[in-house]
């Protein structure tokens, strides 16, 4: 199934960046994308993912330098580009995968494409780790294990029903019976044509 490897993926990017656990250290993507594309690119969508909750932790202390806070924010914009930019060339991947499929008349198109429900399973990979690492806290209290076990519960059921889902939807593409239609995700604020501010300081 494709969710046992991209679960497979984002579980070894997670466990990749926890070894040194700093947002300075450098990307290097274990799958080379002339071999395996869309493992390369499961991959570096997690280590997005992973580095930039890194980032929303630390912008979230009280104490902050604003001017570090400042540099910050632009880092997690520029992050949150390159995030759909993957999710983007995720969608391509599946496009060309499936050009030559026969799509069936009565064929429909789903919610999401299977990219953006991959995203969620990317997500969903943080989710679970972290809260895999408070259930097991040494240092917190047992009430408070407990309360997170409980959500980490809910969490790995969660990862269950996603993942038959994008297999689910994977399979329907492959046999005609839904149809890719993706849409750019358009975003206006970092193209200084379309933000006023931006275009008001050329």
């Amino acid at each position: 199934m494709f969710s046992d490897k991209a679960n497979g993926i984002f579980q070894e990017a997670i466990n990749t960046y926890k070894i040194k656990n700093t947002v300075e250290q450098p990307f290097t993507n274990k799958y080379d994308k002339d071999e395996d594309l869309i493992a390369h690119l499961l991959y570096r969508k997690c280590w997005i993912d992973t580095v930039q909750w890194a980032y929303e932790d630390i912008i979230r202390d009280p104490n902050i330098d604003p001017v570090d806070a400042l540099a910050l924010k632009r880092k997690i914009d520029a992050s949150n580009q390159d995030r759909t930019d993957t999710v983007e060339f995720i969608d391509s991947y599946f496009l060309d995968k499936y050009k030559d499929v026969t799509v069936k008349s009565d064929a429909k198109i789903n919610s999401e494409s299977p990219a953006w429900a991959i995203d969620r399973l990317s997500i969903l990979a943080l989710k679970i780790y972290h809260m895999h690492v408070e259930a097991t806290r040494d240092d917190a209290s047992e009430a408070h294990r407990e309360a997170c076990q409980k959500k980490l519960d809910v969490l790995l059921e969660q990862r269950v029903d996603l993942s038959t889902a994008i297999d689910d939807l994977l399979n329907d593409i492959a046999n005609g019976d839904k149809y890719m239609k993706v849409y750019k995700q358009m975003k206006m604020y970092n193209d200084e044509e379309l933000n006023p501010v931006l275009r008001a300081r050329k």
